[in-house]
């Protein structure tokens, strides 16, 4: 039995897909572009050469769902070193220490990538579950 809305999976999962890729690709564009704010002055180089173009690039692939699973995969270890690095030193828990969104995006790619591109992607086009 699909339950309440169980019929919608699909579709749900591809505009997840596609919310947190368009979420993510700005965060990139604001470290490499300062569009469409800028960054905080100070920002280590790593932080804005290394994140923000898996960031920009990784959250575009997610999006249009092309090499979804790397891409996603990818995503997620930059989210779980950005929290550790960044968040987990701070505090334990992420609503002490400001992580919540690293945590999230983190988890919600780490699902991205056991699921692939789904409906309504590149890959699926391609012929790749």
């Amino acid at each position: 039995m699909s339950g309440f809305m169980g019929f919608l999976n699909r579709q749900a999962y591809a505009l997840m897909r596609f919310v947190v890729g368009f979420l993510f690709l700005w965060h990139g564009a604001q470290k490499l572009f300062g569009y469409p704010v800028p960054m905080p002055p100070g920002a280590p180089g790593f932080i804005i050469y290394v994140a923000g173009p898996i960031e920009l690039i990784g959250g575009t692939l997610v999006m249009i769902g092309l090499f979804t699973r790397w891409a996603a995969f990818l995503c997620s270890g930059l989210m779980a070193a950005a929290y550790w690095m960044a968040h987990g030193t701070k505090a334990l828990l992420p609503i002490q220490n400001g992580g919540d969104l690293a945590a999230l995006f983190c988890f919600v790619y780490l699902f991205i990538s056991t699921q692939g591109g789904g409906i309504w992607s590149l890959d699926g086009l391609r012929g790749k579950k």
